[in-house]
C-alpha cells in the first residue's frame, strides 16, 4: 500500500477527501526509517517535522524531576511528534523517541504551511489533522481522569495487542501513571482472567 493510501485509510473514519489530496500531502514530505530508541526531537528544542507512523512505534516524553515521564504512546496510523512545538515553532521540554525500528512519513513546518495555503484540499487536511490530534489528546485526558490504570491498560492491550513486546514497560507504566511493579500486577491479573 502506498503512503498516501495508508494515510487516507487512517483518516477516512474522520473525514473523507480524495486520494489525490493525500498524494499532494505526501509529495510535500519524505519517508524516513529510524532505529530503535532514536531521538527525533530532544528536550529543549523545536519540532521541525510532523510525522505519521507507517510502521513502528514511539513515545512523547517529558523530562520531569530528573526522569522522563511518558505522556503519549504512538503506533501505526497515528501522527507522531511534539505538535505544540511544531505549531508555534518554540522549544519545549518534550522528547520524541522511537521505541522500535520505524518507518515514518514526515512533513516540515514550511511544507505543511504550503499545503495549507496552496492546494484545494490542503487547508482541509491541515485542519482535520489538527482536529484529530486535539480529539486524541482530549480523549486521553478524559480517560486519565475517569478510568483506572487497569481499564486504560486493557484498552491499550486491545488496541495494540503486542504493546508489551513493542514498548518499554517503564514507559507503559509511566503513561498509565503507575509504577513498573503496579504494571506487573495489572498484567498478571489480566493474564489470569484469560
Amino acid at each position: 500500500m502506498r503512503t498516501e493510501e495508508k494515510i487516507k485509510q487512517a483518516f477516512d473514519p474522520y473525514f473523507n477527501v480524495p486520494l489525490e489530496a493525500w498524494k499532494s500531502f505526501t509529495n510535500l514530505g519524505e519517508i524516513i526509517t529510524t532505529e530503535k530508541d532514536e531521538i527525533l526531537k530532544s528536550t529543549g528544542t523545536t519540532e521541525k517535522y510532523l510525522s505519521f507512523i507507517l510502521k513502528g512505534s514511539g513515545g512523547i516524553l517529558l523530562w520531569n524531576n530528573n526522569n522522563f515521564v511518558c505522556i503519549d504512546l504512538c503506533y501505526e496510523g497515528e501522527f507522531f511528534g511534539d505538535y505544540m512545538s511544531f505549531l508555534n515553532q518554540q522549544p519545549t521540554p518534550l522528547e520524541v523517541v522511537t521505541f522500535e525500528p520505524s518507518e515514518l512519513f514526515r512533513i516540515s513546518k514550511t511544507n505543511f504551511n504550503k499545503l495549507s495555503n496552496n492546494t484545494e484540499f490542503g487547508d482541509k487536511i491541515c485542519r482535520f489533522a489538527s482536529e484529530a490530534l486535539f480529539v486524541h489528546k482530549q480523549q486521553q485526558q478524559i480517560d486519565i481522569l475517569t478510568q483506572t490504570a487497569t481499564e486504560r491498560y486493557v484498552y491499550l492491550q486491545t488496541k495494540h495487542p503486542k504493546i508489551i513486546q513493542r514498548t518499554p514497560q517503564k514507559y507503559i507504566a509511566s503513561y498509565l501513571g503507575v509504577t513498573p511493579q503496579s504494571l506487573s500486577r495489572i498484567r498478571k491479573e489480566q493474564t489470569t482472567k484469560h
